[in-house]
Protein backbone atom coordinates (compact mmCIF):
# COMPACT_ATOMS: atom_id res chain seq x y z
CA UNK A 1 0.00 0.00 0.00
CA UNK A 2 1.30 3.46 -0.29
CA UNK A 3 -1.10 7.05 -0.14
CA UNK A 4 -4.26 5.14 -0.21
CA UNK A 5 -5.52 7.72 2.05
CA UNK A 6 -3.47 10.81 0.29
CA UNK A 7 -5.81 14.10 0.29
CA UNK A 8 -8.08 12.50 2.80
CA UNK A 9 -8.96 14.53 6.20
CA UNK A 10 -10.35 12.55 9.09
CA UNK A 11 -11.33 12.30 13.02
CA UNK A 12 -10.00 10.23 15.38
CA UNK A 13 -12.07 9.31 18.48
CA UNK A 14 -10.79 7.26 21.54
CA UNK A 15 -7.12 7.07 21.52
CA UNK A 16 -6.00 7.07 25.16
CA UNK A 17 -2.29 5.72 24.87
CA UNK A 18 0.21 4.05 21.58
CA UNK A 19 -1.36 0.79 22.75
CA UNK A 20 -5.10 1.81 21.60
CA UNK A 21 -6.75 0.45 19.48
CA UNK A 22 -7.84 4.15 18.00
CA UNK A 23 -3.91 4.49 17.63
CA UNK A 24 -3.34 1.37 15.40
CA UNK A 25 -5.73 2.87 12.90
CA UNK A 26 -4.51 6.41 13.19
CA UNK A 27 -1.03 5.45 12.58
CA UNK A 28 -1.78 3.68 9.62
CA UNK A 29 -3.89 6.63 8.02
CA UNK A 30 -1.29 8.93 8.82
CA UNK A 31 1.33 6.30 6.78
CA UNK A 32 -1.16 6.51 4.22
CA UNK A 33 -1.19 9.98 3.56
CA UNK A 34 -4.05 11.18 5.60
CA UNK A 35 -4.77 14.30 7.63
CA UNK A 36 -5.69 13.84 11.00
CA UNK A 37 -7.78 15.52 13.78
CA UNK A 38 -7.75 14.15 17.13
CA UNK A 39 -10.26 14.17 19.97
CA UNK A 40 -10.02 13.35 24.01
CA UNK A 41 -11.80 14.13 27.39
CA UNK A 42 -10.28 16.16 29.38
CA UNK A 43 -6.77 17.64 29.98
CA UNK A 44 -5.28 14.20 31.42
CA UNK A 45 -5.96 12.27 28.14
CA UNK A 46 -5.11 15.77 26.13
CA UNK A 47 -1.77 15.01 27.60
CA UNK A 48 -1.28 12.11 26.60
CA UNK A 49 -2.73 12.43 23.08
CA UNK A 50 -0.68 15.20 21.82
CA UNK A 51 2.54 13.77 21.54
CA UNK A 52 1.36 11.06 19.51
CA UNK A 53 -0.76 13.39 17.39
CA UNK A 54 2.43 15.39 16.90
CA UNK A 55 4.18 12.32 15.69
CA UNK A 56 1.60 11.98 12.66
CA UNK A 57 1.77 16.06 12.51
CA UNK A 58 -1.31 16.86 13.64
CA UNK A 59 -1.84 19.65 15.89
CA UNK A 60 -5.52 19.40 15.65
CA UNK A 61 -6.73 18.00 18.84
CA UNK A 62 -10.19 18.39 20.01
CA UNK A 63 -11.70 17.96 23.83
CA UNK A 64 -14.52 16.50 23.96
CA UNK A 65 -17.30 14.82 26.12
CA UNK A 66 -19.77 12.60 24.31
CA UNK A 67 -22.15 12.73 26.57
CA UNK A 68 -23.00 16.78 26.44
CA UNK A 69 -24.46 17.83 22.98
CA UNK A 70 -22.69 20.86 23.68
CA UNK A 71 -19.77 19.50 23.82
CA UNK A 72 -19.93 17.33 21.15
CA UNK A 73 -21.53 20.48 18.19
CA UNK A 74 -18.72 22.52 19.39
CA UNK A 75 -16.31 19.83 18.09
CA UNK A 76 -17.88 19.37 14.70
CA UNK A 77 -18.34 23.12 14.47
CA UNK A 78 -14.41 23.58 14.75
CA UNK A 79 -14.04 20.74 12.39
CA UNK A 80 -16.31 22.93 9.67
CA UNK A 81 -14.37 25.97 10.48
CA UNK A 82 -10.98 24.64 9.96
CA UNK A 83 -11.41 21.82 7.17
CA UNK A 84 -14.72 22.60 5.55
CA UNK A 85 -15.21 18.72 5.02
CA UNK A 86 -14.31 15.54 6.56
CA UNK A 87 -13.40 11.99 4.54
CA UNK A 88 -13.41 9.96 7.49
CA UNK A 89 -14.51 9.43 11.00
CA UNK A 90 -13.57 6.94 13.29
CA UNK A 91 -15.53 6.03 16.74
CA UNK A 92 -13.36 4.07 19.16
CA UNK A 93 -14.86 5.11 22.46
CA UNK A 94 -16.71 2.65 24.79
CA UNK A 95 -17.29 2.99 28.26
CA UNK A 96 -18.84 0.63 31.40
CA UNK A 97 -18.59 1.10 35.14
CA UNK A 98 -15.61 -1.52 35.54
CA UNK A 99 -17.39 -2.55 38.99
CA UNK A 100 -19.82 -4.31 36.58
CA UNK A 101 -17.62 -5.85 34.53
CA UNK A 102 -16.43 -8.70 36.95
CA UNK A 103 -19.78 -10.54 38.45
CA UNK A 104 -23.34 -11.65 36.82
CA UNK A 105 -24.96 -9.97 34.22
CA UNK A 106 -28.22 -10.34 36.01
CA UNK A 107 -26.48 -7.60 38.60
CA UNK A 108 -26.53 -4.70 35.70
CA UNK A 109 -27.67 -1.79 37.59
CA UNK A 110 -30.27 0.54 35.31
CA UNK A 111 -27.90 3.45 35.95
CA UNK A 112 -24.92 1.88 34.24
CA UNK A 113 -27.12 0.17 31.44
CA UNK A 114 -28.02 3.42 30.58
CA UNK A 115 -24.69 5.37 30.66
CA UNK A 116 -22.71 2.08 28.75
CA UNK A 117 -25.23 2.33 25.66
CA UNK A 118 -24.98 5.96 25.87
CA UNK A 119 -21.78 6.45 25.43
CA UNK A 120 -20.93 3.20 23.51
CA UNK A 121 -23.54 2.92 21.11
CA UNK A 122 -25.50 6.19 21.03
CA UNK A 123 -22.83 8.77 20.48
CA UNK A 124 -21.48 6.88 17.33
CA UNK A 125 -24.96 7.57 16.08
CA UNK A 126 -24.71 10.99 17.16
CA UNK A 127 -21.12 11.31 15.67
CA UNK A 128 -23.32 10.10 12.46
CA UNK A 129 -25.54 13.18 12.54
CA UNK A 130 -23.27 15.69 13.03
CA UNK A 131 -20.76 13.90 10.76
CA UNK A 132 -22.41 13.08 7.67
CA UNK A 133 -22.75 16.67 6.71
CA UNK A 134 -19.57 17.40 6.41
CA UNK A 135 -19.43 14.91 4.15
CA UNK A 136 -21.16 16.18 0.77
CA UNK A 137 -18.96 13.93 -1.08
CA UNK A 138 -19.21 10.65 0.77
CA UNK A 139 -17.09 9.21 3.01
CA UNK A 140 -16.63 6.94 6.12
CA UNK A 141 -17.50 6.25 9.53
CA UNK A 142 -16.12 3.45 11.38
CA UNK A 143 -16.00 1.82 14.86
CA UNK A 144 -14.98 -0.39 16.99
CA UNK A 145 -17.05 -3.77 18.17
CA UNK A 146 -16.21 -7.31 20.07
CA UNK A 147 -17.74 -10.53 19.39
CA UNK A 148 -19.12 -10.32 22.86
CA UNK A 149 -22.25 -8.90 21.22
CA UNK A 150 -23.35 -11.99 19.44
CA UNK A 151 -21.55 -14.64 21.73
CA UNK A 152 -21.37 -14.76 25.50
CA UNK A 153 -18.26 -13.55 26.82
CA UNK A 154 -17.36 -14.09 30.87
CA UNK A 155 -17.44 -10.53 32.32
CA UNK A 156 -18.00 -8.68 29.14
CA UNK A 157 -21.70 -8.26 30.82
CA UNK A 158 -23.69 -4.94 29.59
CA UNK A 159 -20.64 -4.13 27.48
CA UNK A 160 -21.58 -7.40 25.00
CA UNK A 161 -25.27 -5.92 24.95
CA UNK A 162 -23.93 -2.12 24.28
CA UNK A 163 -21.80 -3.69 21.24
CA UNK A 164 -24.89 -5.61 19.62
CA UNK A 165 -26.64 -2.62 19.98
CA UNK A 166 -24.08 -0.43 18.47
CA UNK A 167 -23.54 -2.99 15.37
CA UNK A 168 -27.11 -3.32 15.05
CA UNK A 169 -26.53 1.10 14.43
CA UNK A 170 -24.15 0.16 12.02
CA UNK A 171 -26.79 -1.94 9.20
CA UNK A 172 -29.48 1.06 10.10
CA UNK A 173 -26.90 3.97 9.34
CA UNK A 174 -25.47 2.17 6.31
CA UNK A 175 -28.85 2.02 5.20
CA UNK A 176 -29.71 5.82 6.30
CA UNK A 177 -26.67 7.03 4.68
CA UNK A 178 -25.92 5.21 1.84
CA UNK A 179 -27.70 7.42 -0.95
CA UNK A 180 -25.70 10.37 0.33
CA UNK A 181 -22.26 7.90 -0.74
CA UNK A 182 -21.08 7.59 3.17
CA UNK A 183 -20.00 4.01 4.00
CA UNK A 184 -20.67 2.73 7.81
CA UNK A 185 -18.62 -0.32 8.95
CA UNK A 186 -17.24 -1.36 12.25
CA UNK A 187 -14.29 -3.86 12.57
CA UNK A 188 -14.24 -6.73 15.43
CA UNK A 189 -10.81 -7.81 16.65
CA UNK A 190 -9.79 -10.16 18.89
CA UNK A 191 -9.03 -9.17 22.79
CA UNK A 192 -5.91 -7.11 22.95
CA UNK A 193 -3.75 -5.64 25.54
CA UNK A 194 -5.46 -2.31 25.91
CA UNK A 195 -6.36 0.47 28.93
CA UNK A 196 -10.35 -0.42 27.83
CA UNK A 197 -9.74 -4.31 27.35
CA UNK A 198 -7.88 -3.97 31.08
CA UNK A 199 -10.98 -3.23 32.75
CA UNK A 200 -12.89 -6.50 31.87
CA UNK A 201 -12.06 -9.41 34.58
CA UNK A 202 -10.41 -12.05 33.57
CA UNK A 203 -9.32 -10.47 30.46
CA UNK A 204 -5.55 -11.96 30.58
CA UNK A 205 -7.33 -15.13 30.18
CA UNK A 206 -9.85 -14.07 27.64
CA UNK A 207 -6.36 -13.13 25.58
CA UNK A 208 -4.59 -16.73 25.69
CA UNK A 209 -7.47 -18.79 25.61
CA UNK A 210 -8.27 -17.27 22.12
CA UNK A 211 -4.62 -17.32 21.00
CA UNK A 212 -4.95 -20.55 21.94
CA UNK A 213 -7.28 -21.49 19.74
CA UNK A 214 -7.96 -19.19 16.59
CA UNK A 215 -7.33 -20.65 13.34
CA UNK A 216 -4.30 -18.75 13.03
CA UNK A 217 -3.21 -19.09 16.92
CA UNK A 218 -2.78 -15.17 17.39
CA UNK A 219 -4.67 -11.89 18.55
CA UNK A 220 -4.91 -9.14 16.40
CA UNK A 221 -2.09 -6.86 16.10
CA UNK A 222 -2.80 -2.99 15.80
CA UNK A 223 -0.77 -2.72 12.45
CA UNK A 224 -3.53 -5.46 11.15
CA UNK A 225 -6.27 -3.49 12.74
CA UNK A 226 -5.28 -0.18 11.34
CA UNK A 227 -4.82 -1.92 7.79
CA UNK A 228 -8.47 -3.08 7.62
CA UNK A 229 -9.32 0.46 8.38
CA UNK A 230 -7.43 2.23 5.71
CA UNK A 231 -9.28 -0.42 3.22
CA UNK A 232 -12.54 -0.01 4.64
CA UNK A 233 -12.11 4.13 4.58
CA UNK A 234 -9.95 4.14 1.23
CA UNK A 235 -11.36 4.26 -2.25
CA UNK A 236 -11.01 0.22 -2.40
CA UNK A 237 -13.95 0.05 -0.01
CA UNK A 238 -16.14 2.44 -1.86
CA UNK A 239 -18.62 -0.63 -2.03
CA UNK A 240 -18.26 -2.15 1.42
CA UNK A 241 -20.62 -0.70 3.55
CA UNK A 242 -22.89 -1.85 6.75
CA UNK A 243 -20.10 -4.50 7.40
CA UNK A 244 -18.83 -5.95 10.71
CA UNK A 245 -15.15 -6.90 9.87
CA UNK A 246 -13.62 -9.62 12.03
CA UNK A 247 -9.51 -8.95 12.50
CA UNK A 248 -9.37 -11.65 15.31
CA UNK A 249 -7.19 -14.55 13.92
CA UNK A 250 -10.44 -16.64 12.81
CA UNK A 251 -11.50 -17.02 16.07
CA UNK A 252 -15.23 -16.67 15.54
CA UNK A 253 -15.43 -19.64 13.22
CA UNK A 254 -14.24 -21.68 16.32
CA UNK A 255 -17.24 -23.60 18.07
CA UNK A 256 -14.82 -25.53 20.52
CA UNK A 257 -11.31 -25.32 21.48
CA UNK A 258 -9.10 -26.74 19.56
CA UNK A 259 -8.22 -30.45 19.72
CA UNK A 260 -4.80 -29.82 21.76
CA UNK A 261 -6.27 -28.08 23.90
CA UNK A 262 -9.32 -29.99 24.89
Amino acid sequence: MAGWMQGKRGLIMGVANERSIAWGIAKAMADEGAELAFSHQGEAFGRRVAPLAESVGSDFLLDVDVADEASMEAAFAALADRWGSLDFAVHAIAYSDKAELTGRFVNTSRANFQTSLTISCYSFIEVARRAAPLMPQGGTLLTLTYQGSNRVTPFYNVMGVAKAALESSVRYLANDLGPDGIRVNAISPGPMKTLAGAAIGGARRTYRQTEMNAPLRTNAALDAVGGTAVYLASDYGRHTTGEIIRVDGGYHVIGMPQRENI
